[in-house]
């Protein structure tokens, strides 16, 4: 076999292998423009016998996706902010400051990503209910946003401490402080690190279930995109195809924001890991 003839079978298995991976997302798109009972009957047809937009206008209104969307948007615009500038901060003490210590810390942060959430959750829940934001946006936007964000302060650990001293000695001679050489100086050189964060803690927080649900029992309607997939679900009967236009409404913002950062998201991750 030839290097041609092998690129060739090279590229028709990685075009079977996508289409595989990416059927699923093709089948709930098309889902979405059938009725319940071809939904039942055709399978694993991914082609709709007639196109059911109303399906989408029943996700949006009925099911009250709207007021779930602008939830959804606000949790976690807020959370990524708190997120992103928390883990950055953590990550520039961490790979700049050689502090007394520095090690148990790098430690004990790298311990906390191995408890699960779930064993957080009640504690999470009566620290919201003490402070009185249990049932309220702030309660989940705060309680999102805590947890160990380990990936993303070893990330801006490794991009910050590839940067020479050079740079912050030439500041500091400059009078140029802690604080201002951070945000003046060493900051703006992250923006693909900034990126990555921001792509997967979008992600991440777009698509929660369980912080969300718990925080916002009594008041539905305060429930996230995600949450609100339950409200297809009934007694006796779910709406199938309301719920896969509910799907590809939530999936949608996640698809943009990738495409508009993917660019970022590459170089962030390459080059931390460099």
């Amino acid at each position: 076999m030839n290097t041609k003839t092998g690129r060739i079978f090279i590229h028709l298995f990685l075009i079977v292998f996508g289409l595989m991976w990416i059927y699923p997302f093709i089948w709930m798109i098309s889902s979405s423009l059938k009725t319940n009972s071809s939904f039942l009957t055709s399978g694993v047809n991914p082609i709709p016998e007639k196109l059911n937009w109303e399906n989408y206008a029943r996700a949006w209104d009925v099911a009250n996706f709207s007021t779930y969307f602008i939830n959804s948007v606000l949790i976690t615009l807020g959370t990524v902010l708190i997120v992103v500038t928390l883990s950055c901060l953590t990550g520039y003490a961490l790979g700049r400051v050689d502090f007394p210590g520095r090690k148990a810390v790098i430690v004990c942060i790298g311990a906390l990503m191995f408890i699960p959430t779930g064993y957080t959750i009640i504690p999470l829940y009566e620290l919201m209910k003490y402070l009185g934001l249990s049932n309220t946006l702030y309660g989940v936007i705060l309680a999102e946003s805590s947890g160990a964000h380990v990936l993303f302060i070893l990330l801006f650990a490794a991009f910050f401490s590839r940067i020479p001293k050079e740079i912050e000695e030439s500041a500091s001679i400059d009078g140029s402080g802690f604080l201002r050489t951070f945000y003046k100086i060493i900051l703006p050189s992250a923006k693909p690190v900034i990126a990555t964060a921001v792509i997967m803690q979008f992600i991440w927080t777009w698509s929660s279930f369980l912080i969300p649900l718990v925080l916002t029992l009594n008041n539905p309607e305060l429930r996230t995109l995600a949450v609100g997939m339950l409200s297809f679900v009934g007694k006796y009967q779910t709406d199938w195809t309301g719920m896969a236009a509910g799907a590809t409404i939530s999936l949608l913002p996640v698809v943009i924001v990738f495409i508009l950062m993917q660019r970022y998201f590459i170089e962030g991750i390459s080059g931390s890991v460099k």
